[in-house]
């Protein structure tokens, strides 16, 4: 599966989500989960990326 991370980014950005926001919303307790997946460095798994689209619209 290839995601493409500037458009999930992008995305969040103009939803006017901060990485911390988002990683609250994605269940997570600190930023840092999210930034690696955003970043390329873990990667984005399917049902995350799910969730990431249904917070985002």
């Amino acid at each position: 599966m290839n995601v493409n991370l500037k458009r999930l980014k992008a995305e969040r950005i103009a939803n006017g989500i901060t990485q911390d926001e988002m990683s609250s919303l994605m269940g997570w307790r600190s930023r840092t989960p999210y930034a690696k997946r955003e970043l390329g460095i873990v990667p984005l798994g399917a049902n995350e990326l799910a969730k990431a689209a249904e917070i985002l619209g």
